[in-house]
């Protein structure tokens, strides 16, 4: 699964630079493996290495990170509904459960493609191919994500027209990329239903944004990235990405 190519594969010398080399073997994204390079925890070849200009040969050079082996694994794309009550972080001692522990250990280190936090649930993707974890989750790159929110009481136009505006909060300003009501249900305690679209997606960024406003969250739900959506998973299950959704989210 997944596009591989890249300038010195189409040059066909099958050497690639060092920090996609530990990337691909699940160490961290792509760029967070150039950044380890200057703690000089790699060696190529029993040599310390700390540029990431250097190339290696992944059939033939000897690559150890923290004095331990490594190999380019193959690529996992999985699609997770992360339930409530279930951290993202790949080790926290004070978490109840961690999402990695939703997922078989024969894929080995995963990590997440942006995060949910603990009160939140939804569709999240896991990987260890770095460079895709990167494309998905940086700004620049648009992938939108979408979450049914639902908030006590009635939100009405007035109060909608402000959130699409945009609001501080701890100097950023917030602004959804789509905002919409979806429904309001009556009962014992009216909830508002809405549909809100981000973008750059900032720490707790929904939920900072209808704190602004007055309103209070009482389910928090992410149902779309970008193009995948799946009504059919329920918390705690996963599957695995299609070849075209992960195209989808590459291209």
């Amino acid at each position: 699964m997944g596009k591989q190519g890249s300038n010195h594969d189409r040059r066909g010398d099958g050497r690639m630079r060092i920090a996609r080399y530990l990337a691909m073997a699940g160490v961290a994204s792509r760029r967070a493996c150039e950044e380890l390079l200057a703690s000089h925890c790699v060696e190529v070849n029993g040599e310390r290495v700390t540029s990431p200009a250097l190339k290696v040969d992944p059939h033939r050079d000897q690559v150890y990170f923290d004095g331990r082996p490594l190999r380019p694994s193959e690529r996992y794309y999985l699609l997770l509904y992360k339930p409530v009550g279930v951290t993202c972080s790949s080790h926290d001692r004070h978490a109840a459960r961690l999402v990695r522990e939703l997922l078989p250990q024969h894929f080995g280190r995963l990590f997440t493609v942006g995060r949910l936090d603990r009160d939140s649930e939804g569709l999240l993707v896991c990987t260890n191919d770095g460079q895709f974890a990167q494309r998905v989750a940086h700004p620049r790159h648009g992938v939108e994500k979408t979450y049914r929110v639902y908030v006590r009481d009635r939100v009405d136009n007035a109060v909608l027209r402000r959130m699409r505006g945009g609001l501080v909060s701890e100097g950023e300003v917030l602004r959804p990329r789509k905002l919409r009501r979806i429904a309001v249900h009556g009962g014992k305690t009216m909830i508002t239903e809405l549909e809100i679209v981000l973008q750059e997606g900032r720490k707790r960024e929904i939920r900072r944004l209808c704190q602004a406003v007055g309103a209070d969250i009482v389910r928090l739900q992410r149902i779309g990235i970008g193009p995948i959506f799946d009504a059919e998973l329920k918390p705690g299950q996963w599957r695995h990405l299609r070849k075209s959704e992960v195209a989808a989210l590459s291209s």
